[in-house]
């Protein structure tokens, strides 16, 4: 069964320009060689710390960033070789919701014209203030009290209720979660969730979901990508992400998640990556990870590992020397598994 979605090679390369006459002297690999495929009905959860090009990787899905290399294929089509009404048609059936619900609002729009700006945008203006209200009461807000309000109005988790019906406007296959709930507080974070959840089963979605809570992609992922400056380095089910991840760099994102038991939190071995983040402008030669990896060797500084499959789990990994986690002995209590 073919992807709904297909990343291939991906490439996205900042230029910096520097002196008087403004030339390309480097350039900030944001994105240097993705390759991801979402199935229909799916989601796709994306990790990774900040500066890893989580967002440029989004952008680039739903056509905001245009890629240096690679392609980005939606039914089999790719955005790069489509017509300008090929590409508008894409863009309806490929939506995103924002990470900050307080900037991604126009302050000066009213909640029911913000969520109609799609329908207009694409001419689907028949019976408009009565779909627009459908949308409201669809992700939990009252139609009637809800739809002249001003942004300012609102709650961040109200506003986020908004920019997801916003996204939904044109009834689109992929949706493209931006770290959705980062900027929401905890209670509310989970009442997005819930819906997100409820829409996918209600409406048949497929999602990319990025975040940096590492319990929110286990919560709701089927498939999860670990990214680092700019590249994949593990894809695995949900399962086994937790219970028998191979990247050293997983590892140490999974070593850091705070329990709340204090006696499994006593006897928890935690992985502390040394020294810093490396620039994209100048990433390390070799496997990118290779500077604050504890298991590096000269192989790994000259050679770049290959995302392919290692083990029995099915997971891809891009490291020579991968290492499987043995399952936790308590799992039932551990925060990732609820």
């Amino acid at each position: 069964m073919s992807a709904l979605l297909d990343i291939k090679g991906l490439h996205v390369h900042f230029p910096v320009k520097k002196g008087l006459l403004q030339r390309d002297k480097s350039y900030v690999k944001a994105l240097n060689g993705i390759d991801l495929q979402v199935q229909k009905g799916e989601t796709l959860g994306i990790v990774g710390e900040s500066g890893c090009g989580k967002s440029t990787l989004a952008r680039s899905i739903v056509g905001l960033q245009q890629p240096t290399a690679g392609e980005i294929l939606f039914h089999g089509k790719d955005y790069a070789e489509a017509s300008a009404k090929e590409l508008h048609d894409m863009r309806r059936n490929v939506q995103m919701i924002f990470q900050d619900p307080y900037t991604s609002l126009n302050p000066r729009m009213k909640i029911g014209d913000s969520v109609a700006a799609p329908l207009k945008a694409y001419k689907k203006t028949e019976r408009l203030e009565s779909r627009v209200k459908e949308l409201l009461e669809l992700v939990g807000l009252n139609p009637d009290t809800h739809y002249n309000k001003l942004p300012h109005e609102f709650s961040g988790g109200q506003r986020q209720r908004v920019g997801i019906a916003r996204a939904l406007a044109l009834e689109p296959e992929l949706l493209i979660c931006d770290e959705p709930v980062s900027a929401l507080d905890v209670s509310v974070q989970a009442q997005v969730i819930n819906l997100l959840q409820d829409l996918q089963k209600q409406l048949g979605l497929t999602y990319v979901f990025i975040a940096h809570d590492l319990s929110v992609i286990n919560h709701l992922a089927d498939r999860v990508a670990v990214m680092y400056l700019g590249k994949v380095m593990e894809k695995s089910e949900r399962g086994a992400f937790h219970t028998k991840v191979q990247h050293p760099y997983t590892q140490s994102l999974l070593s850091a998640v705070p329990v709340p038991d204090p006696l499994l939190e006593r006897g928890r071995e935690r992985i502390v990556l040394k020294g810093e983040l490396p620039s994209p402008a100048n990433p390390p030669s070799g496997c990118v990870f290779h500077t604050r990896c504890p298991m590096a060797t000269e192989r790994c500084k000259n050679e770049v590992p290959a995302l392919e499959p290692r083990g029995l789990s099915g997971q891809e990994v891009a490291c020579f020397y991968p290492l499987v986690e043995k399952q936790p002995a308590d799992a039932a209590k551990d925060p990732l598994l609820v």
